[in-house]
């Protein structure tokens, strides 16, 4: 619970275990999401996953910002290094990967690039730099964590799931990707990345603040998907 204080974030499950566990209702909201319910079955409407795809895009734009404000907030060569890495894989392969997987979908580089910021993607992409502008390291990647991590649990949920139906399925290469295990590898290494630089940096006496950044970031996950839902009214 997000008011019990005796919990040391530093234990083996780690600070983002023990942030997921306080915040348990927003985290089963987001990663259960009608939208994600409707993707599994195959029945979601595919207005609403384009306009899931451009805002994705966009929102991929500011996560590269989020990483070069992880690099200036480093106390470290390594942890330089680190959110270097997450900058270039955001802007030399996610990206383009990004515009050939909407290219499929009938969304070209030009819409990609013209489309309006939705507010739901505003609200959670300027959450996360605020979040890193006014906190530290850790207070960014928590602000991340939901995203990063989140993705990583809803693909091995949804595919790992005997029940969903993958053959004939128009999301199926989207499940496929985020319960493949590279990105469960993305996400794995995210969790420890996060638990780590949790030790360095009083995670237990910074408890609730960081329930609180969390809480609010996959509230602000949710809202991005609804926003998807809504455009195929």
């Amino acid at each position: 619970m997000a008011g019990d204080t005796a919990k040391d974030d530093t234990a083996p499950d780690g600070l983002f275990a023990s942030l997921r566990d306080a915040c348990a209702e927003e985290w089963h909201d987001y990663t259960h999401h009608p939208f994600l319910t409707s993707l599994a079955a195959g029945t979601l409407p595919k207005a609403a996953f384009r306009a899931y795809l451009i805002q994705d895009y966009v929102f991929l734009r500011h996560f590269a910002r989020a990483y070069g404000l992880a690099a200036y907030k480093a106390e470290s060569l390594a942890e330089i290094r680190a959110a270097l890495s997450g900058l270039s894989a955001i802007v030399d392969v996610e990206i383009g990967l990004h515009k050939k997987y909407c290219a499929g979908w009938g969304v070209d580089s030009a819409t990609l690039e013209a489309a309006p910021e939705d507010d739901a993607t505003l609200a959670y992409t300027r959450y996360v730099l605020e979040r890193g502008m006014a906190g530290d390291l850790l207070d960014l990647y928590v602000a991340l964590a939901p995203c990063i991590v989140g993705y990583g649990e809803i693909g091995a949920r949804l595919l790992a799931d005997k029940d969903i139906r993958l053959e004939g399925n128009p999301y199926r290469d989207w499940i496929e990707m985020y319960g493949g295990v590279e990105y469960q590898e993305i996400a794995e290494q995210a969790v420890g990345y996060l638990d780590n630089i949790a030790e360095t940096r009083g995670a237990p006496a910074r408890r609730e603040s960081l329930i609180a950044t969390f809480r609010q970031a996959t509230r602000l996950e949710t809202a991005f998907w609804q926003m998807g839902m809504a455009a195929a009214d």
